[in-house]
């Protein structure tokens, strides 16, 4: 043999003797791993029934028929608006813009829909109730404008609607009230 042969041998024979002992360890790694895998993970910590709470949700369904509702109200008196239902957390469930609605009234509608399921009131009352604590209005995410009324379960809120768009706050809340009047039905 040449040493050339020889170097090149050698080469080979360490690649080779290199790959076995990779392809051993990944096998070794892999039935590590597999038998973990195979181990029942431990059950979660769970919480004790007396720290637990239950809440009351509209479902999609009944957000979109209170919303369609109050949307055919003001459309029946061709009024343009937005019409919003948040839930008891303040979130936002459905929002229908009717044609023509301005910009501003997805916004407005959104902010009376949370603040009349925050303080489980009409946004009209709520507005009167600024004229004694007049910093309610900087609570952020609230509109003290008339337009919004809350869905209660048991007197407990768990919805609000909103709307915005009409020329008086007293439209836009007798719309909104029919949107309410809707989930009775």
């Amino acid at each position: 043999m040449t040493k050339h042969t020889r170097n090149t041998m050698s080469l080979r024979a360490r690649l080779l003797t290199g790959t076995v002992a990779a392809a051993a360890l990944g096998a070794g790694t892999f039935g590590a791993i597999s038998a973990n895998a195979a181990e029942p993970a431990p059950a979660p910590a769970a919480a004790h029934p007396r720290d637990l709470t239950q809440s009351t949700h509209l479902t999609i369904d009944a957000a979109t028929r209170a919303a369609q509702a109050a949307l055919d109200a003001a459309e029946s008196e061709n009024q343009r608006v937005t019409v919003a239902v948040v839930d008891r957390n303040g979130n936002t469930v459905v929002t229908l813009r009717g044609d023509g609605a301005g910009p501003q009234s997805y916004e407005s509608a959104v902010r009376k829909a949370f603040t009349a399921v925050s303080w489980n009131a009409p946004t009209s009352e709520l507005a009167e109730r600024l004229k004694s604590a007049p910093n309610l209005k900087d609570i952020p995410g609230t509109l003290f404008l008339a337009g919004g009324a809350p869905v209660a379960v048991k007197g407990a809120p768990i919805a609000g609607i909103g709307v915005a768009g009409a020329p008086s706050g007293a439209l836009d809340e007798k719309f909104a009230q029919a949107g309410v009047a809707a989930l009775a039905r």
